[in-house]
């Protein structure tokens, strides 16, 4: 849901979500069935880090099955759609929202071994200035899955990369 505010539609057919709905756990398997679909279309899984957990498993049947798909984990080390709700209607007395998967935490899990554990290649990016390296870098390897993350602040969206201060 948060990515469908920044994509810019190009053409028909190109853009998978789950309707608004927020459901946890969508990205993944819906990229994977996009890819057997259009083989020849590079496709990119745009997933948070709590619902990346819902379903990163079916990272075994891409590398078993070979469906080179990307994962991009926007990284905030929460549980994002519940904490904002958290935020906006029980004045920021939050409960269990952190992940611990990001700066300065404990990384649990740690989604660049977690991929490799996987059969995907996977890196971490931190840095504004390594987002476009990063990225060609993922758009070089098609011989298999690539998960990749992104990690950003805690704090709500700035309307660009807003690594913690």
């Amino acid at each position: 849901m948060w990515a469908a505010q920044f994509i810019k539609y190009e053409r028909p057919h190109a853009w998978l979500n789950s309707g608004g709905a927020g459901t946890m756990g969508y990205a993944v398997p819906a990229a994977m069935g996009a890819k057997v679909g259009e083989p020849d279309r590079v496709v990119w899984a745009i997933d948070g880090d709590g619902c990346f957990q819902m379903t990163n498993q079916e990272l075994a049947t891409c590398a078993i099955n070979k469906i080179p798909i990307k994962v991009a984990i926007i990284n905030n080390s929460s549980l994002g759609m519940v904490r904002q709700w958290q935020t906006l209607f029980y004045e920021g007395r939050y409960s269990n929202t952190d992940l611990n998967t990001g700066h300065e935490t404990v990384r649990i899990p740690d989604f660049v071994k977690l991929g490799e554990a996987y059969g995907c290649a996977s890196f971490r990016c931190e840095r504004d200035e390594d987002i476009d390296a990063t990225i060609q870098k993922a758009l070089e390897i098609n011989d298999r899955p690539v998960v990749i993350d992104f990690v950003v602040s805690p704090t709500p969206w700035c309307g660009r990369w807003c690594p913690p201060a």
